[in-house]
């Protein structure tokens, strides 16, 4: 208290001169319409850009949701893709096939979004970790892609996580196809740059060109025909001079990977069952 009371008393002329001023102010702008209208038009102005600042940080803070919706969105449509543009060469006078096709897309296809919360990209094995295990109705073997692309294969699960093998990953090998002629081989990577992978085993009597779309081939119990890949980046040939080896410019970007989705066929466990019987 009586440090108080000091205080009061070493700065009462200055206490005295605030208030005689917020004293001033009252009045004046209480009772001059002009200054008042003055003071009001302008503190709205401030509040208004107050709000404005909160409302841009709170959508700011929602992209999060919309970008994994998005996400989803992108993939289902992917699908959609292919499966129309196969419709529309086989029934381009059928239009009530076309519209049923549309409806029956993703029928045989169920997609759980996720979250990478773990990722890799300077190792010969890279590793990705989302935040999605057995709980939530995903198990090895399931393929998984970004709103981009492909990203790699389910490869072990706990309850809430999972582990992927990704594209960047020297045990990964994904029979992919040029979506333009259809011929098709293995994807696999051998180090060094995460933008680019090498389809290999090309027939020497395929046809393609720089600048062909590759895509998932369908193939295998694990990626459904047509999902994005990359875009054929050089041509070589491989070591025994047999078949050509494609340098392909990958389209999902590892380095940036956040929201995924984890794709699964219905009927998939039942054919990986029957394949690996004869493995």
């Amino acid at each position: 208290m009586r440090n108080l009371l000091n205080f009061l008393l070493k700065y009462d002329y200055w206490l005295l001169f605030v208030f005689l001023e917020v004293v001033s102010f009252i009045l004046l702008f209480r009772f001059n319409s002009y200054q008042g209208s003055v003071f009001f038009t302008s503190a709205n102005r401030i509040a208004g850009n107050i709000y404005e600042v909160a409302s841009e940080i709170t959508s700011y803070f929602g992209l999060h949701t919309v970008n994994r919706d998005l996400v989803r969105r992108n993939v289902e449509l992917e699908l959609q893709v292919e499966s129309l543009s196969k419709a529309l060469k086989a029934y381009t006078r059928d239009t009530t096939e076309v519209e049923k096709n549309y409806k029956d897309v993703l029928a045989d296809y169920s997609i759980y979004p996720a979250q990478v919360v773990n990722n890799s990209l300077t190792h010969v094995d890279n590793y990705i970790t989302i935040n999605k295990g057995s709980a939530d109705s995903i198990c090895a073997e399931m393929g998984v892609v970004s709103g981009n692309g492909i990203v790699g294969i389910v490869y072990q699960t706990s309850a809430h996580y999972a582990i992927v093998l990704p594209v960047l990953n020297s045990k990964s090998s994904i029979s992919c196809k040029i979506r333009r002629t259809d011929y098709f081989g293995s994807l696999k990577w051998s180090g060094g740059s995460s933008l680019y992978a090498w389809l290999r085993d090309i027939p020497r009597h395929s046809e393609f060109s720089l600048g062909d779309t590759v895509v998932t081939s369908g193939h295998s119990a694990v990626f459904p025909e047509g999902i994005p890949v990359g875009m054929v980046d050089d041509i070589m040939d491989s070591h025994d001079g047999l078949s050509y080896v494609l340098k392909v410019k990958l389209f999902t970007d590892f380095a940036r990977l956040n929201d995924v989705n984890v794709i699964s066929a219905r009927g998939q466990s039942e054919q990986a069952v029957l394949e690996d019987n004869i493995k």
